[in-house]
């Protein structure tokens, strides 16, 4: 059965709208989750709120959220003041500008969505969109209200549709040169990078979706019927990757390309 959708809005680019729907792309539904339970009962065990100091248990009523000013000082909020501050969404997706598809780094993208036309009025004005970024190699860059908050968003086109990526907030992205400025540059031999690239070559592949696949899952579905027979379940040994000093480099690389006997 296909998902159904959680926004439905416009699409809009200068005076041509269309209606849209927005579903997630990803999902976690197959993941197989475990609750927490009283070993002594076997019952669930429930989360509640309670004071940090007293322990006392603290009603949904009595429940506000707060910004420290202070180790132990707080400026008090209440939802309807919150709520205020959420901008009047107009449910529209409308295009500022188009860029070159390959501009934007994977690290600013935060979760795809699918977009597709939710009325047959406008499939015409959604596809000529799509298409047209298609044919020019360009993304859309626009903002949405989700859950009570602006997002930027980028819009590429996919297959039939149109995929949507919300994009991290600029304070949300580290800058790399705070982790990466230590790294020291050698001078490259050439030679060196030639022999990486046969290598590379000789390594490369086409993208399939089972090197993705979780191998978590496998184990979680054998340990259950393991658990389920009544068997004993040993904890696996850990195995440590023991480092390897390289003292030779290019015989290291040669001998890595005679292993790739041939092309993938």
């Amino acid at each position: 059965m296909a998902p159904r959708p959680f926004w439905k809005g416009y699409l809009k680019l200068s005076l041509v709208t269309c209606p849209v729907a927005m579903t997630p792309a990803t999902t976690d539904n197959a993941k197989i989750r475990f609750h927490v339970l009283n070993r002594r009962t076997g019952n669930r065990v429930e989360s509640r709120y309670v004071d940090a100091l007293d322990g006392a248990p603290v009603d949904e009523d009595n429940l506000v959220k707060g910004y420290a000013k202070g180790e132990e000082d707080f400026v008090l909020f209440e939802d309807e003041e919150l709520k205020a501050l959420a901008l009047k969404s107009t449910a529209t997706i409308d295009i500022e500008s188009f860029i070159p598809a390959g501009d934007i780094d994977a690290i600013w993208f935060d979760k795809p969505h699918y977009l597709t036309p939710s009325d047959p009025v406008g499939e015409e004005a959604f596809a000529v969109i799509r298409d047209a970024m298609k044919a020019t190699g360009m993304a859309a860059l626009s903002r949405v209200v989700l859950f009570q908050r602006e997002r930027p968003v980028m819009l590429k086109p996919l297959d039939n549709g149109i995929m949507v990526w919300t994009l991290h907030y600029a304070d949300e992205i580290r800058d790399a040169q705070e982790v990466f400025g230590a790294i020291a540059a050698p001078k490259i031999d050439v030679q060196a990078l030639d022999l990486v690239g046969e290598l590379i070559g000789k390594m490369s592949d086409r993208w399939d979706p089972k090197l993705a696949h979780d191998p978590m899952q496998e184990k979680y579905t054998e340990l259950i019927a393991a658990k389920r027979k009544g068997q004993t379940v040993k904890p696996a040994e850990e195995t440590q990757t023991q480092a390897s000093n390289v003292v030779d480099i290019f015989d290291a690389l040669r001998k890595s390309i005679k292993s790739e006997a041939k092309p993938r």
